[in-house]
């Protein structure tokens, strides 16, 4: 039988692969979600160069009582990396998941981007 480590790991390469060939040289939008916070990175894998980020760690988002455990959260870190990816120049990128389920949080996130001016 598989560990979830294995499973887990099969699954990020599987998808990333699939996003590899598919991109089109677009950015993408990579999210990482631990049980007590959520991470996002727009990256340019062409160059090797993150684009803009934004995390339930910054400090002004921590002041504003987000935990990053929850729905709420995710939005907010969604429309601010959304924002932030649009006064860099990009407008539309890959959505990398992970090993994530596109549910919850993740897909919070997901929309909050799309409305932030995201397409993808």
């Amino acid at each position: 039988m598989a560990s979830l480590q294995g499973l887990q790991e099969r699954r990020r390469k599987r998808l990333r692969f699939q996003l590899r060939r598919k991109s089109g040289g677009r950015p993408r939008l990579s999210v990482f979600r631990s049980s007590k916070n959520i991470h996002v990175q727009v990256i340019d894998d062409a160059r090797g160069v993150t684009l803009a980020s934004a995390s339930t760690l910054e400090k002004a988002v921590r002041e504003a009582g987000k935990t990053g455990a929850d729905i709420a959260a995710a939005t907010v870190i969604g429309k601010l990396v959304a924002e932030r990816a649009v006064k860099a120049g990009v407008k539309e990128v890959v959505f990398d998941r992970g090993s994530y389920l596109y549910h919850g949080r993740v897909k919070a996130l997901a929309e909050a981007a799309r409305e932030g001016g995201l397409s993808f």
